[in-house]
């Protein structure tokens, strides 16, 4: 088998552990993508007048069967950021509407309920999530203590930005319905780090990129609706497809609003299927099962290294690719990246979080133990 760190593009003269932050696409996937605009460029008229529909289908279904639910529930977007901000600004929320959340979400969507409780009167409420975690119960009980009469909305990531744990969402969705609360999964760094099963979770709304862990081209992320939910979605840019314009119908309103908002480039969308294929051709269960492992090995060394406790157990249910471990309070974020990069080429977030600092590890395919040897020299090093 050929190295996998050949299939990307990445500087081979940096240690890459970030993949969370905005990903890598492998060559073969970034060759479908340019292939795609090859296509679009030889007929543009034809590519986006006429053909992009069976094209846009066709991804959709690889999509579906990837995330395990139906076409119809999907619609691909740029990112989840901006699927967040679909559904936000959809909702219509009343003054004095309740949006529960957590205190582990991502700043871009805090920014966009915290805009929209500006302009409705809705009050966004974050339920504290202390660290350490031990069981999943505790989470459950802390964002339900947080339900009031006024509650609307249920917001959660799955996998977390700022704290990188898997969070128990099938539960959380499956209370919140029987509460007649909606529930609105973020899902940014899920798909391709776990099996995303949406029939078994069963939100109302998720949102997912499919530029992070799935190997798509950046600019390629999906919004899922339940069916019964899909009337309440509106379009952030009113274009060709609103009001049932025959021209560009699809025959579902949530795609026509959705997957046409002007000109643009829907290379990295048909893309997804390439870098779904990419996965199976590559066996990619048993490389994530190899990352997971150097995940749970580097966790200790670092932890032996700060002698600080680590944030959850290493079960799947709380950590996967990606984790964070605490770093002494004295360390400046900034001297410690500056240092990591500088030194010794690494690139790896220093975060801070709840005025605690963290180090944020992704490991992927193309990682190896050598990289995570040179990362824990570095470390003990600058402490």
């Amino acid at each position: 088998m050929e190295n996998i760190r050949d299939l990307f593009l990445l500087d081979p003269e940096i240690i890459f552990l970030n993949h969370g932050s905005f990903g890598a696409t492998p060559r073969p996937v970034l060759d479908a993508y340019q292939n795609w605009q090859r296509k679009l460029e030889k007929q543009p008229v034809k590519f986006l007048a006429v053909d992009l529909f069976d094209h846009l289908e066709f991804a959709r279904n690889s999509l579906a069967k990837y995330l395990h639910t139906e076409p119809e529930c999907l619609v691909y977007i740029p990112n989840a950021t901006f699927g967040v901000n679909v559904v936000a600004r959809s909702l219509h929320f009343k003054n004095g509407d309740e949006i529960l959340t957590s205190n582990h979400e991502y700043g871009a969507c805090e920014y966009a309920w915290q805009y929209v409780c500006h302009q409705t009167g809705a009050i966004l409420v974050p339920q504290d999530i202390p660290l350490p975690l031990a069981e999943e119960g505790e989470v459950i009980d802390r964002i339900f203590s947080g339900v009031t009469n006024r509650t609307k909305l249920i917001f959660i990531s799955h996998i977390t930005s700022p704290t990188a744990i898997r969070l128990p969402i099938e539960e959380i969705c499956r209370r919140a319905r029987e509460l007649g609360i909606l529930t609105f999964i973020d899902g940014a760094h899920a798909p391709g780090q776990i099996d995303v099963e949406l029939n078994k979770i069963q939100p109302d709304f998720y949102t997912g990129n499919c530029h992070k862990w799935m190997f798509a081209p950046k600019g390629a992320g999906f919004l899922y609706a339940n069916l019964d939910v899909q009337d309440y979605i509106e379009p952030l840019v009113v274009s060709w497809g609103w009001g049932g314009n025959p021209d560009y119908s699809s025959g579902s309103r949530f795609h026509d609003n959705l997957q046409w908002w002007g000109t643009h480039d829907p290379s990295a969308f048909l893309s997804v299927p390439e870098a779904i294929d990419f996965q199976k051709k590559y066996n990619w269960n048993r490389i994530r099962e190899s990352c997971r492992s150097m995940v749970v090995e580097t966790r200790k060394n670092i932890a032996s290294l700060t002698r600080m406790d680590q944030i959850c157990p290493d079960t799947r249910s709380w950590i996967n690719q990606m984790f964070i471990s605490p770093l002494p309070t004295y360390i400046e974020a900034d001297d410690l990246k500056n240092y990591l990069y500088k030194n010794y080429s690494i690139e790896v977030p220093i975060i801070t979080w709840n005025d605690h600092k963290f180090i944020r590890v992704s490991i992927q395919g193309y990682n190896t133990h050598e990289d995570l040897s040179t990362l824990l020299v570095a470390l003990e090093e600058f402490l």
